[in-house]
C-alpha cells in the first residue's frame, strides 16, 4: 500500500517534538466526557477495569482504547479519543490494563506489550454482549504495539474487527528502548521508572518469594526494570528476549485486517527500525503515515480534537 502523505501541519509551537508530547500528556484537558466502569475478571484470576463512554444514541459500533505504558483509562491522549467517537455515534471502551486502574491487580504479573491474550479477554467479551456488529482498536505507543501484534499473531479475527489503529508505535521495542536511555529522553525514561518501581513495591509484601527488596533497588534504568521484573513475571527468559518475541515489527506482513499506523518523524521515543516504511509498502492491508511533527502521543490540532482523533474517525468510518 503507497505510503499515506499526512496533512498534519501544527502551529508553530507544537512543531517541536517534545512541546508536542509534555503539553499533550501533562497539561490537555478534556471535559464532559462521562466514563462508567465495569470490571472483566480474567480466566487467570486476574482483573481489568473497563472505562466505557457512550454515544448519545444507541450504536452497533465500539471502539476498544489502549492506552500506553503506565497510562489509564483517564489519560488525556484516551479520554480525547473517546469523546470524539461518542460525538461520532461510537461507543468507547478504554482498557486499564492489569494494575493501571488505581487498584493492584491480584497477580505478580501484570502488563506489557506483547500481553494480546488481554487484549483478545475484551474482545471476546465485548462480542459476548451482542450489541455491537463493527468493533475497531485504537492502541497508543506500547498499546499500539499490542494492537498490531494481535492484528498479525496466527489467530482468527472476528469478523466484527473491521479495522484498527496504532499511533506512536515502538513497532521495535529494543530500538524504542535504546533512544528512551539516551540523555534527550532522561525526564520522560526517569518519570516512568519510577512510576513502574513504586508499583512493583506494591508487590513485595504479596509475593516474597518472587521479589525482594534487593531486587527492587537494583532497578536504575527501564532495560533493569524489564531485566528483573517483566520478563521473570511474563514468562521470558531475559529483556531482550522480551523485545524480541513482542515486537509487533515481525507481525505487520501478515496482517489482514485494515490497519493504519501514525508515527511522527520527531517522536524521541522511536528509532529508525520503528517506521515501517517496507512493511507498509509490501502489505495492502498497512498504511503508514509518518508526519513531520507530532511527538510522542502529541499531534496537537484546533479544537482540542487532536490529529490522529480525527484521523481514526476517518479510517474506520471508512471501514464500517
Amino acid at each position: 500500500m503507497p505510503l499515506v502523505t499526512s496533512e498534519y501541519n501544527p502551529s508553530l509551537p507544537f512543531k517541536f517534538g517534545h512541546i508536542s508530547t509534555i503539553y499533550s500528556g501533562l497539561f490537555r484537558k478534556v471535559e464532559n466526557l462521562h466514563q462508567q466502569r465495569e470490571r472483566l475478571e480474567l480466566e487467570d484470576g486476574d482483573f481489568m477495569d473497563l472505562d466505557w463512554s457512550y454515544a448519545r444514541e444507541p450504536t452497533d459500533q465500539a471502539v476498544i482504547l489502549l492506552h500506553g505504558l503506565e497510562g489509564n483509562g483517564q489519560r488525556p491522549y484516551i479520554t480525547g479519543s473517546a469523546k470524539i467517537l461518542n460525538e461520532n455515534g461510537m461507543d468507547a471502551c478504554a482498557v486499564n490494563f492489569r494494575g493501571c486502574s488505581g487498584e493492584t491487580n491480584r497477580l505478580f504479573r501484570s502488563y506489557h506489550s506483547g500481553a494480546t491474550e488481554d487484549l483478545n479477554a475484551v474482545v471476546e467479551h465485548i462480542l459476548s454482549l451482542k450489541k455491537y456488529s463493527s468493533i475497531f482498536i485504537k492502541g497508543f505507543s506500547l498499546g499500539g504495539n499490542m494492537t498490531l501484534k494481535y492484528a498479525g499473531e496466527n489467530r482468527q479475527l472476528p469478523p466484527e474487527l473491521k479495522a484498527v489503529i496504532g499511533v506512536s508505535v515502538p513497532c521495535d521495542l529494543h530500538s524504542s528502548l535504546k533512544q528512551l536511555l539516551k540523555p534527550k529522553n532522561y525526564a520522560y525514561a526517569h518519570r516512568f521508572r519510577k512510576h513502574l518501581v513504586a508499583k512493583l513495591s506494591m508487590k513485595l509484601e504479596l509475593f516474597p518469594d518472587l521479589i525482594t527488596k534487593t531486587d527492587v533497588e537494583k532497578i536504575k534504568t527501564l532495560k533493569d526494570f524489564d531485566e528483573i521484573y517483566t520478563s521473570k513475571a511474563h514468562g521470558f527468559a531475559d529483556a531482550l528476549d522480551y523485545y524480541t518475541k513482542c515486537s509487533c515489527l515481525q507481525f505487520l506482513p501478515d496482517i489482514k485486517v485494515p490497519t493504519k499506523i501514525i508515527n511522527a518523524l520527531n517522536d524521541s521515543f522511536l528509532g529508525p527500525e520503528c517506521f515501517p516504511f517496507k512493511e507498509a509498502k509490501e502489505n495492502a492491508n498497512l498504511f503508514l503515515e509518518t508526519p513531520k511533527f507530532g511527538g510522542h502521543v502529541g499531534f496537537w490540532d484546533n479544537g482540542n480534537r487532536y490529529h490522529n482523533e480525527k484521523s481514526a474517525i476517518k479510517f474506520f468510518e471508512a471501514h464500517i
